[in-house]
């Protein structure tokens, strides 16, 4: 029995650091497209200032929470957000193409623009070392 626990708990290990992995790896190649466009090296102190940052009362915070590794809630329908931090929610960041949506949704509602190349590679590289 304990050896079946000791497996099981090992295995439930390496899928979260594969999986963390995976997300790292999209994450970096998602960063390539923005610096293509003009974004220089990331910052992730820069991220972090945009993820609290406010815009007509209305920040990254008003759904998300004040804790990326924390589960937020639509401002408007109340529905479940999962946590945005990849250490807890690995499959967060597993498709470019999700990833660039969100952005151009969240953006425009919190900030009321579309999001900089620079702006989305610096809040990927501060919510990716959560």
């Amino acid at each position: 029995m304990r050896r079946h626990l000791i497996a099981a708990t090992t295995a439930s290990f390496a899928m979260l650091v594969i999986s963390s992995a995976q997300a790292g790896s999209v994450i970096e190649e998602q960063m390539g497209p923005y610096q293509d466009h003009g974004a220089g090296p990331a910052s992730p102190a820069n991220g972090e200032a945009l993820w609290y940052q406010s815009s007509s009362e209305r920040s990254c915070t008003s759904c998300h929470g004040k804790s990326p590794t924390e589960q937020g809630r639509h401002a408007k329908t109340r529905k479940p957000i999962k946590p945005m931090a990849p250490t807890v929610n690995p499959d967060r960041y597993t498709d470019s193409k999700k990833i660039e949506k969100w952005f151009l949704r969240n953006c425009k509602w919190t900030f009321g623009r579309v999001c900089t190349p620079q702006e989305k590679t610096d809040i990927l590289s501060w919510l990716a070392s959560q």
